[in-house]
């Protein structure tokens, strides 16, 4: 498939993906790149006059500087459930075919695109369909967000092992949300699933809790255009 980019998943709910596909759009758009971002499907939006939006997608598209639009957001669902489940509630059917549309518009109009999945790998979207599935119908390589602390290695080698079992690439992980004192787990989780889960740590992020979402994404982005090595990360991902 033409184009490039890259899928983001996680190893839970919670773990940050979003915050991290909006910290990486925002990161390439500083350094001049045109990012394009995708979130296809979103559970627990919220309704604006009527219309159910996707805050997920709002942030993305604010951190990369467009537009939202139904190519960035094709598939709204009112319920905080799985996809499938929001999606059976709402009436809605959930169609891959679709989704690629807007996906390959999407890259028609921008030099890299950064699609951010729902919850992780297992995630049903659609009868027996997964959201592995879908990025192996979009082509794109994985990005996996992990939480750092106890249980983390399990999950994320998991996630990484799932993923090579279903044919997808697994570009890297990055260890999001390392507060400033870490305990022992935190500590040793990362060089652990660094050397189980066959894909390299891309990044172990700092703990941010400012209530704005925007602000820990420029906070996150400038933190990480002065990194050495994120030259490093970005040649992984395809840029």
């Amino acid at each position: 498939m033409a184009g490039r980019g890259i899928f983001i998943t996680g190893t839970d709910t919670g773990v940050g993906k979003t915050i991290t596909a909006a910290t990486l759009a925002r990161l390439l758009r500083v350094n001049g790149i045109n990012v394009g971002v995708m979130k296809p499907v979103t559970s627990g939006c919220s309704e604006v006059d009527g219309v159910l939006v996707s805050d997920d997608a709002l942030l993305l598209c604010e951190a990369a500087g467009i537009t939202c639009s139904e190519d960035v957001a094709p598939y709204c669902l009112r319920e905080a459930l799985a996809p499938a489940e929001a999606a059976k509630i709402d009436g809605v059917r959930v169609d891959f075919a679709r989704i690629k549309e807007c996906y390959l518009r999407l890259v028609a109009i921008h030099d890299y695109v950064i699609v951010e999945g729902a919850g992780g790998l297992m995630v049903p979207l659609s009868g027996g369909l997964l959201v592995a599935d879908l990025a192996r119908e979009l082509g794109l390589p994985l990005l996996v967000v992990a939480r750092p602390g106890l249980g983390t290695i399990n999950h994320t080698v998991l996630t990484c092992f799932a993923a090579q079992q279903m044919g997808l690439h697994v570009a890297g992980v990055v260890v999001n949300g390392m507060p400033d004192n870490p305990g022992a787990a935190e500590k040793s989780a990362s060089h652990h699933i660094g050397s189980l889960c066959g894909a390299p740590v891309l990044g172990i992020w700092p703990l941010r809790d400012e209530a704005d979402q925007m602000e820990i994404v420029d906070e996150l982005a400038a933190w990480l255009d002065g990194q050495p090595e994120t030259a490093i990360v970005l040649r992984e991902l395809g840029l």
